[in-house]
């Protein structure tokens, strides 16, 4: 399904800006290559390159990339997701909408995802609303919450649910310990679960949930790189769970 050159245009300018300006181009390209889950291989080919010249930029041991090869990253990599229908450039043509990137991450598991699974995975466990039993997630989005406080406003938290609600909402660099579930009190939507990164929900936060009826989840992954790490690799599991491959559920990460 083809999207509008207008949205092609927004993500694709947010992507080569987002390089352009970083002091690790070769990382940011990197990044935008995960977020939209092509791997250097199809990335390189769809390009015309050695399989070896993505990788080496994205490691630092060719010099910063020019406009023109740039250019060239952005529009394969948005040719690659149109060719599968388009979902990625659909939610980040909504979700770049503001310079903040209050999104650090998101993913739709391609198979529903055992809570039990994800709280293994990102060191969680529920400290509100444990007596209701939710038994699954169909993805997850991580929030930096205080660049999601400047850059969305009342019916803008919709931006935060991605294809569905049916999700977890992890929110990091919380500066008070009930700002994500005053974010959850305005929003019209709610996730199926709620996780705090490294800071403890406070007596207001847990409230919240209660009112709500969220299950809220306290994750000790020892820093963001880390918890988006976990993430990726339990949507890794759950791909290969689906193509057939019987994996094991991931190991607790260390506090």
């Amino acid at each position: 399904m083809s999207v509008s050159p207008s949205l092609r245009e927004v993500v694709a300018r947010r992507i080569a800006g987002e390089i352009i300006l970083s002091n690790k181009p070769g990382a940011t390209m990197r990044k935008w290559r995960e977020l939209f889950a092509v791997s250097q291989l199809t990335l390189s080919e769809a390009m015309g390159l050695g399989s070896s010249v993505v990788c080496d930029y994205e490691s630092g041991r060719r010099k910063s990339p020019g406009a023109k090869f740039i250019r060239r990253f952005v529009l394969s990599l948005l040719q690659i997701d149109e060719l599968k229908g388009s979902r990625f450039i659909r939610e980040f043509a909504k979700l770049t909408s503001s310079p903040s990137m209050a999104v650090v991450d998101l993913r739709e598991f391609p198979i529903p995802v055992r809570v039990e699974y994800l709280c293994r995975a990102i060191g969680g466990e529920v400290v509100a609303v444990k007596e209701k039993h939710v038994k699954e997630v169909n993805g997850y989005t991580v929030i930096d919450s205080t660049k999601a406080v400047e850059a969305y406003s009342g019916l803008e938290y919709t931006q935060l649910f991605g294809a569905t609600t049916e999700r977890a909402l992890i929110f990091t660099n919380i500066e008070e310990g009930s700002l994500p579930m005053m974010i959850i009190r305005v929003c019209s939507l709610k996730p199926r679960i709620i996780v705090f990164h490294k800071t403890q929900p406070d007596a207001e936060a847990i409230r919240i949930a209660e009112y709500e009826q969220i299950p809220l989840i306290y994750s000790t992954a020892p820093n963001v790189e880390e918890l988006v790490k976990s993430l990726r690799k339990l949507y890794r599991i759950a791909l290969r769970i689906k193509l057939g491959r019987h994996m094991r559920p991931p190991p607790k990460i260390s506090a």
